[in-house]
């Protein structure tokens, strides 16, 4: 059997060689015919914590690694647009 492989956006990378991948669907409504947007979040194994919040990946289905974690990070599709850098803005009180 194929091993199934979603496309998904970072959420969170705080865990220890674990992400956390939000994959979002696009269904039609069975009654209304309104296409809707469908989420859902899967923790995927990064084993050198390489991937941070932002990042688009690919995840592969595998076998368990933890109770909650059976999936794997492929490769990065795109790179986060950026993350805010606190700033060192010390102003001399002295003046």
């Amino acid at each position: 059997m194929p091993k199934r492989i979603l496309i998904g956006t970072v959420v969170s990378d705080k865990t220890d060689k674990t992400v956390t991948v939000l994959v979002e669907r696009k269904v039609k409504h069975p009654l209304y015919g309104k296409i809707i947007r469908r989420s859902k979040k899967y923790h995927a194994h990064d084993e050198d914590n390489t991937f941070k919040t932002g990042d688009q990946v690919r995840i592969e289905e595998t076998k368990p690694y933890s109770k909650t974690k059976t999936w794997k990070v492929l490769d990065r599709l795109a790179a986060s647009k950026g993350t805010a850098i606190e700033a060192n803005l010390e102003v001399d009180a002295a003046n």
